[in-house]
């Protein structure tokens, strides 16, 4: 190893003094600030909202403080369902009972997976993987799945928003604090030769986060009556249950997709299915699960259900080249490189395996422009509210999917045969801390 000598530091110093750009930058970043010096005005032709293929969608929703994009983006593609078959033109499902039920089955998963680590040592990677990670807002789509199978949705005046479901986090950090404790004392008790202690120290330490939770988000409700009203015409459903309005309204319809996953890393061929270890929600649930394809045939799905009128749940890294003012997510936008007069850029397969990117946000595709017959941007329903982008909806141009995408899901009809028995393969279970289970949120 090297230590930087003063000699070193003397050469660097020199160095500098021979890059004009750098010294004329330093003066510029003196009242402005970095980040907004490089966009290119010559992209902007490149982004401007308009889709020669749209869905028409309701407004957007607003996820506040809270990392339930995922949730947001799973219940946004459903509402459109209900709002078609009532003429609605303002509607949301609640999010913050899909969040409660979230929440506490992740309760539950984190303490019944705990049983696989009360004698391993406690430097275990996976148990400190799992104690550092505790429970979060975030989730896969697997996981949406799994909760609107068992509980169904509800309309957002059944369960409304409060303080604590749109700004999470003081209340995520006392549930991994009462979780840790229960990791602790779970293995003291087999430490103690009392492992009989543990079932009752599960059912106290559920009880307890049970009335946390509804203290903050509410009680979820059981039945509801759904009212609405659509060309000046009153309409009640009285005594639905959740899973019946799910059932009835939605037509069970979740159970028809699967995920697709572009990884092009060397773990992860191809045509091969893949899951990740210590990764859900709801125990006996649906398992995550991916079909890594090559980009243009994940590419090819998404566009087939698109332009099909159908809409599209995906999940990309929205922390790379993106306004969030103007609401447009383009690789091509800034000039980061020539102005800084350094190389950035990492293939995708070495963002993955080095930990510069990963999957982070779950949103909807709504819209496509095709020049001829080949996209070049896509139009986005976001779910952070509508004072940035258009009216809350974004932009990403092509070439940024190709990069940043990472995660879409489309119904099993546009499969072609082989991908279909890729997709019924045994998947590789991966490692927890492995990018692609990364949580959108």
């Amino acid at each position: 190893m090297k230590k930087i000598s003063f000699k070193d530091l003397e050469q660097l110093a020199s160095n500098y003094q021979e890059k004009p750009v750098q010294r004329a930058l330093s003066r510029v970043i003196v009242k402005n600030e970095l980040q907004g010096l490089f966009e290119k005005l010559e992209q902007k032709p490149a982004t401007q909202f308009k889709f020669s293929n749209e869905i028409k969608t309701l407004p957007v929703t607003y996820q506040k403080q809270s990392g339930r994009c995922w949730i947001f983006a799973g219940l946004n593609v459903l509402r459109e369902m209900v709002a078609n078959q009532f003429g609605l033109k303002d509607f949301e499902l609640s999010q913050n009972y899909t969040a409660f039920y979230d929440k506490l089955e992740k309760i539950n998963y984190f303490i019944e997976i705990m049983d696989d680590f009360l004698t391993c040592d406690q430097d275990d990677r996976t148990l400190q993987h799992i104690l550092k990670t505790g429970i979060q807002d975030g989730g896969q789509w697997d996981m949406f799945v799994s909760l609107v199978e068992k509980y169904g949705v509800v309309p957002k005046e059944a369960m409304m928003e409060t303080a604590s479901s749109s700004n999470t986090g003081f209340m995520n950090r006392i549930i991994n604090v009462k979780l840790r404790q229960y990791a602790a004392n779970a293995r003291h008790l087999v430490e103690d030769g009392l492992t009989d202690e543990i079932p009752a120290l599960k059912r106290q330490t559920l009880d307890e986060l049970y009335t946390f939770l509804v203290t903050n988000f509410g009680m979820p409700p059981q039945t509801f009556n759904f009212e609405v009203v659509a060309n000046d015409t009153y309409q009640i459903i009285k005594n639905l249950t959740p899973q019946r309005f799910y059932q009835e309204y939605m037509k069970d319809i979740l159970k028809d997709y699967i995920s697709i996953i572009h990884a092009p890393t060397k773990d992860k061929p191809f045509m091969k299915t893949y899951s990740v270890a210590y990764l859900g929600n709801v125990i006996e649930g649906r398992d995550i699960k991916y079909l890594n394809l090559d980009m243009d045939q994940f590419k090819d799905l998404v566009l087939k259900q698109l332009l099909n009128k159908e809409l599209v749940w995906f999940g990309a890294d929205v922390a790379r080249y993106g306004d969030r003012t103007s609401g447009v997510w383009d690789d091509e936008q800034f000039d980061y490189e020539e102005m800084l007069e350094m190389s950035l850029y990492m293939t995708k397969e070495d963002e993955l395996d080095y930990s510069s990117s990963s999957m982070n946000h779950a949103m909807v595709i709504t819209a496509v422009n095709l020049d001829e017959g080949r996209p070049n941007r896509w139009k986005i329903e976001n779910s952070w509210g509508d004072s940035n982008g258009n009216k809350g909806y974004y932009l990403m141009t092509d070439t940024w999917f190709d990069r940043y995408v990472y995660q879409a899901v489309v119904h099993k009809k546009y499969l072609s045969e082989s991908q279909i028995k890729a997709w019924e393969e045994k998947p590789t279970i991966l490692k927890p801390w492995d990018p692609m289970g990364s949580l959108a949120k």
